[in-house]
Formats: C-alpha cells, sequence, structure tokens
C-alpha cells in the first residue's frame, strides 16, 4: 500500500479507531494443557484446528478506547486522510523494553502488510530510544497474529492465563530490536 503513513494517533483519530471492527476469525488456536503435581507444573502448548471457524473477540472493548488510549504510546496507520489501524505500547512495563499490547487493523484492509509496518514503527521507535528487546501480547485464539508473530522473528517467551478481563489466555512473544 503505496499511500500509507504510520504517525503519532492524535484526538480526532480515536473515534474512527474505536469504530474499526477488532474481531478476528480464526479455525486455530493455541491451546493450553496445564499439569499441576507436586513441586512440578507442566504447562503445554497446541496447535489445535478448530471443527469451524470462530470469531474471535479482541480482549479489549474498542469502547474503552478513548479512555485509554493516551495512557500509553500509540501509531496510527494511516491511508490518505482515513484512520485504518492501531498499535498501543508502552516502555514502562518491562526494562529496555518495548511492549506492544495491541495491533489492530480494519477488516477490509487485512492482508496488506499494515500490522507488519505498525510493529516495525514501534521497533524503530524503541531502537532509537535505546531499547533491547520488543516484547507483544496476544490472545491464544488470535492464531492469524500468532503466525504473524513468528514470522516477524518473535519467539513465544511466556503466557499468563489469568491476565486479559475476557479471560483468554495471553502469550508473549518477544524478539531482539
Amino acid at each position: 500500500m503505496s499511500d500509507l503513513q504510520i504517525r503519532n494517533t492524535i484526538s480526532t483519530d480515536v473515534a474512527r479507531l474505536g469504530a474499526i471492527d477488532h474481531t478476528i476469525q480464526t479455525e486455530y488456536v493455541w491451546q493450553l494443557d496445564l499439569r499441576r503435581e507436586p513441586g512440578q507444573v507442566d504447562a503445554i502448548f497446541r496447535e489445535v484446528r478448530l471443527p469451524r471457524p470462530v470469531r474471535v473477540e479482541h480482549p479489549r472493548p474498542a469502547a474503552e478506547l478513548a479512555d485509554i488510549w493516551h495512557l500509553s504510546q500509540m501509531f496510527s496507520a494511516m491511508h490518505g486522510n482515513e484512520a485504518i489501524g492501531y498499535i498501543r505500547f508502552t516502555d514502562q512495563v518491562v526494562p529496555h523494553a518495548v511492549w506492544i499490547t495491541d495491533v489492530v487493523v480494519a477488516r477490509e484492509m487485512r492482508m496488506n502488510g499494515i500490522a507488519r509496518k505498525l510493529i516495525a514503527a514501534v521497533q524503530t521507535w524503541g531502537a532509537q530510544k535505546g531499547l533491547r528487546r520488543a516484547i507483544i501480547e496476544s490472545q491464544s485464539k488470535n492464531y492469524p497474529a500468532i503466525r504473524m508473530f513468528h514470522k516477524l522473528g518473535f519467539e513465544f517467551c511466556g503466557y499468563n492465563d489469568i491476565y486479559y478481563a475476557t479471560r483468554d489466555v495471553a502469550l508473549f512473544f518477544t524478539r531482539t530490536i
């Protein structure tokens, strides 16, 4: 997409960004098998094909975007004058790292490399600030994002099964920047 611009989010972007369809559709998930025995906990993730495609809600309600957009750094993907996607991130969670919490692209604009460009912009931002790692989070149900993270060189580095208010398992991926 030749006329794509990535820039800092401004207040006038927020209404459009909040109106974007934040859901994804998937046929696969990363399923957590957790086994606890005295003195040992085993956590195994398996890629599982679902019997039919499912629609997955974003773990943070889009309606809350206007309330939280200023709490972290945020870039917007612009197509002309229209905000078509965003990425939220912070350098206040993990020392020497940028933490990416949300990557959202309008449904009709997906599969055009926009999410990759948003992630690259954050990695460049982090490198300019002297940060060494990028960490990105995702629901275990967001298989399209997980595949993209792997293609971008991110590696699985952990999980939290009580991270999101939706009670979805959060997966964490990292890479050097």
